[in-house]
Order: structure tokens, then sequence, then C-alpha cells
């Protein structure tokens, strides 16, 4: 599966296979009035600023996040309640690879193909969203315009070739009716290397049926078909904020590329760009009037398609990434590359280095990381700080990071919350007993070893994370 985050550029691919926040102080001392006249400036911020939205959420972060602890624990393995009706590998127990949130449900699909919602309301969960005994799901997609969630699926029936589609409302999931939904686009034969990519900045949907090398463009409020692409000579298509990017075979010395209209296909801009002759194409990649061009062992090349200028940046400055994130917000673009996060601009500049925020995977799994739709925010899972690999196994932590910045803002990690929970039973909390601190201890580091999905409820501000057993945390104020 390919795919680009939400927060940045919001489309995800899938491809078919070839088979609080206070110290509680209420006597009027000092602490006290420091909170408050803080709580001033940051609403004065607000009112004032250039960006108001953006401006109190940044004066906030902090106190966003430094309450939380861990919540509630789901699993949807229970022997207590088999589904015979449903194929045994879907049963076993294996890891959280995407995480979905909702209108308090959260949507939790597993390496196996299996796909449970739950429900923050009750804690319970509420169903599955298998409907079929031989459905696996593969990806999941939230379709804010109709408050939806599309589930892509292959089928044993099929040999798992053949990508399907489904819609179903959210209402309806919370009423645990998850067969209330609709297929959608099966007039498209979506066999391997065909694929369905979903573009939520733009609001369209792009499929490819490779069995007649045909791209469609669909809306994504109505799923209604607008127009299609039949040229067997486009080799990849690449989406940007109003545009696509069409890259088609390349010659020995050149390759061809078409700029269109998202909204009709129309063609705005053709043209040839160089390349050096035997030398492979690392990446071509178009966010608005820039074009990235990188060829191995060589410079990146910055390509303004307005007026034809090109800057290059040397490739000791810029080394091939192993995956892009485009902030359309802030003109700038994420590029992850041995763990590390870096912030770049459209002229070769190197904007940003994260502090303390070393990523725990090596395959820059996107699932891993979240971005905030205001784009100010990177939410990712991290390798642990040196004083908290005091606890056998592969436990990290959970680092919110300020993307201008590169800072640290917070971090959700086994020793700040035994502290928290040890300050909250010195001061004699109903909610955190003694007696319980071992095993809060054990739980929150039991919670943070092995994290293989995250994401991050912006209406809730919570954050939901999936680990290999297979189990989803909820870390919550």
């Amino acid at each position: 599966m390919e795919e680009r985050r939400r927060g940045g550029w919001c489309g995800r691919r899938v491809v078919a296979s070839k088979r609080g926040s206070g110290d509680g102080n209420v006597n009027g001392n000092d602490s006290s009035s420091r909170s408050n006249i803080s709580v001033i400036q940051k609403l004065q911020s607000r009112e004032i600023s250039s960006k108001p939205h953006r401006a109190f959420a940044s004066a906030t972060v902090s106190h966003r996040f430094r309450s939380m602890r861990l919540t509630h624990q789901y699993d949807t393995h229970d022997p207590s309640k088999p589904r015979s009706s449903l194929l045994p590998f879907l049963m076993k127990r294996t890891k959280v690879v995407e995480l979905v949130a909702a209108k308090s449900v959260v949507f939790a699909l597993y390496h196996s193909g299996l796909c449970a919602a739950f429900s923050r309301v009750t804690n319970e969960r509420i169903c599955f969203l298998n409907v079929c005994h031989d459905e696996v799901i593969r990806s999941l997609f939230y379709n804010k315009n109709n408050e939806s969630l599309i589930t892509v699926s292959v089928y044993a029936s099929e040999n798992f070739s053949s990508l399907k589609c489904r819609s179903t409302k959210i209402e309806y999931i919370q009423r645990g009716k998850p067969d209330s939904g609709f297929p959608l686009f099966q007039s498209e034969s979506l066999k391997w290397p065909g694929f369905v990519e979903f573009d939520d900045v733009n609001g369209k949907v792009l499929t490819y049926s490779a069995q007649d090398s045909i791209y469609k463009v669909f809306d994504l409020k109505n799923y209604t078909m607008l127009y299609s692409i039949s040229d067997r000579h486009v080799h990849e298509i690449k989406i940007s904020p109003g545009i696509m990017l069409l890259i088609f075979n390349r010659t020995s010395g050149h390759i061809p590329l078409k700029i269109i209209s998202i909204e009709d296909g129309t063609v705005l801009k053709a043209f040839n760009h160089l390349l050096h002759r035997n030398k492979k194409v690392d990446f071509i990649e178009q966010f608005n009037e820039k074009l990235l061009v990188k060829q191995e062992n060589e410079n990146l090349q910055i390509l303004d398609v307005r007026n034809a200028d090109l800057m290059e940046v040397s490739r000791k400055v810029f080394t091939t990434p192993s995956a892009f994130i485009f902030l359309y917000e802030n003109q700038l673009f994420l590029t992850f590359r041995n763990q590390t996060v870096s912030v770049w601009n459209f002229r070769g500049e190197l904007v940003t280095t994260f502090e303390d925020h070393q990523l725990w995977h090596t395959d820059c799994n996107t699932n891993n990381i979240y971005i905030t739709i205001d784009q100010d925010l990177i939410i990712s899972y991290c390798k642990a700080d040196s004083h908290d690999q005091w606890m056998e196994g592969n436990v990290g932590s959970i680092n919110v990071s300020n993307i201008l910045t590169g800072k640290c803002v917070a971090k959700i990690n086994a020793t700040s919350i035994s502290a928290k929970a040890d300050e909250c039973s010195s001061s004699g909390c109903n909610s955190c007993k003694q007696s319980h601190l071992t095993l809060l201890r054990s739980s929150v580091a039991e919670a943070l070893e092995d994290i293989t999905a995250l994401f991050y409820d912006e209406d809730m501000n919570e954050i939901y994370t999936g680990n290999r057993h297979g189990l989803v945390h909820v870390w919550s104020n």
C-alpha cells in the first residue's frame, strides 16, 4: 500500500496485490495567578493574531497533551464469542496496522484483515466491519463529506486479487449494522496493478483499471464519475491541490509530463523534462507549481513549471528520502530518512530538524505518525530517552513536536505517566490509589511497547495506539 498522510497530503492509495490541565490550586496563591495570567495571555493571542486559531492552538498545545494518560484498552480477540462464520485466520491475534476515529467511534484494522469498531461512549466493541465470511479489509478511509467510512477489501472467493470498495454511514456502524453500506466503483476492474486512491484535499477518488489502462476520477461527495484518462503511455499520476501530474514513460533523454486540472481533466501544461541518460529516477513529485525531480547520485532539481526556472540542491545536502509529506498550508514538505524527519521549503533549504524525535520504525509507515489539520504538530511513535530504558522490552514514547520549530512540546512515556500517578496518589486523589500504582506502571509500559499504529482525534483530544498484540489503547485527559 502506498499512502500520503492526513493533515499533510491527505491522499491514500491502495494497490491490488498480485495474487485539563492546571494544578488544581484554588487558593489564590502565586501559582494560580500565573495560571490565570497565562490563560488571559493565550486568549489575547488568539484575538489579535493574524491567524488566531493557529496562534491559540500553539499556545495551548502543552496543556492539551500534558495530562494525557492511559485510560482504556480495547481487545478484539474474544475467545468467549467465536465468529465461526469468518475465515479462521481472521480471528487470530495479529498486530494493528491502521487506526481511524470519527464520531466517537474508533476503527481498528488488523494485519489479518479483520476490522473492529469500538465505541468511545460505552467503551465496548460495537461490531466487526467484515460483513462477508471471506472478506479481508485492506484499508480504511473516513469520508468527512458524508460522514461515512470507506473500506477497501479483497475476498477469498476472488483469490484476494481484486479490490472492492464499500461506503457505510457512521451512524449505521454506531447501531451495529455494518452491512447497511453500499458498494462503490462496481464498474471498475481493480486487479493488480490497479489501485484506488482517495484524495481528501481535492475531494476526489482516482481509480486505475490495469485491464484497459484507464484512469478515472470520481467526486468524493457523491461518487459520480467526472472524467477518464485513457493513455497506455501514462506511467504514473501524482495528485496535488487543484491539479494532477501525468508522468509518461521516459525516453532515453527526457520524460514527458502533463499537468491537468483535477476538476475536469483539462490540460494546463505539457512539457518534457531533461534527464541524465542511463540513471534511474529516484522520484518525481509535483506540488502546486513546483516539480521536484531526483535521479540516482544527482542533485535535486526544483523546477517552477510556470516560468521554467530551475534550481538545484546538492546531493550532499539533499539525499533521497524514503517518503514525503507535503504541507500545503505552510508551503513546506517533510522528508523521512533513517528514522529522522526534516522540514524543507521549495527553495531547497532545510527549515527544521527535530529534537528528540527519532522515529521507532525504520520503514516510515505513516500509520505511525499523525500531522494535525493546522499542520503545526507531528505526533509520532519514537525511540524512548536513554533514562527510560530501565524497562525490558521494546518500549518507546509518543512524541509531540512543533513542525516549524522542531521543539518537542509534549511526550507520553512510562516515566512521565508514572510520575503523574505518584503525584496524583500523594495529593490524595481518589481515582489513583497507591495499591494499583505498580500495575499502572506496568500497564503503561506494555501499552508503549511495539506500537504499530497511531491516530490522534483532534475533536476528542485523544490519542489512540495499537500494538503488535492486537490491543488498542486510549490516551486521554
